[in-house]
């Protein structure tokens, strides 16, 4: 079924995309706050869409392909975003960067792998790591604006995207292992 409440969640993830990146242009903190509030309630989405399709026996193709699609979009579109407003610059860039490559990997190697129905399952670590990352992306998005409330806000932000970063690359290592063990065993086969 494609219009469920677990891809409905999906695709409201994605259509928060735009109104996020518009209220951060704003810049004034009304905005970011809002744009704070667009992004948790899209990182609730990602937990609550799984464990509706779950829970409620509603998984689906759809759904399997569009919730890969739609983390990897917002993930993406928000970096870019604080990219350009230079709450990530210098040096915590790599962090960003080395996200996003793993990101792109990944998905490469599950559409290869996919055909010859082979799935890699999410493993804890790599909900450890999506958890974190959605942390260390909400610290950011608040910047500035958030140091009446906690000092340092930008900067746990960073921190906590370099955590994220490293369990990203330990996740991504774990999952090419395992996608390159079947691709040998793919070109040992006649």
């Amino acid at each position: 079924m494609m219009f469920n409440l677990p891809n409905s969640l999906t695709l409201f993830r994605i259509a928060i995309i735009p109104p996020l990146v518009g209220l951060f242009y704003i810049q004034e903190a009304w905005a970011i706050w809002s744009a704070l509030a667009l992004y948790i309630l899209a990182a609730i989405s990602d937990y609550f869409d799984g464990y509706f399709a779950r829970t409620m026996n509603q998984m689906s193709a759809f759904g399997r392909f569009l919730d890969p699609i739609a983390d990897k979009l917002f993930v993406a579109a928000t970096l870019v975003m604080l990219a350009g407003f230079n709450r990530i610059d210098g040096f915590w860039l790599v962090p960003a960067i080395a996200i996003m490559m793993r990101e792109i990997l990944i998905a490469g190697l599950r559409e290869f792998l996919g055909p010859h129905k082979i799935i890699l399952p999410v493993s804890k670590l790599a909900k450890w790591k999506t958890t974190s990352q959605m942390i260390a992306i909400g610290f950011l998005i608040v910047g500035p604006y958030g140091e009446v409330i906690l000092p340092y806000t930008l900067e746990i932000g960073q921190w906590g995207l370099l955590i994220a970063s490293i369990l990203t690359l330990i996740t991504g290592w774990d999952y090419m292992k395992t996608g390159i063990e079947v691709i040998r065993q793919m070109d040992t086969k006649p």
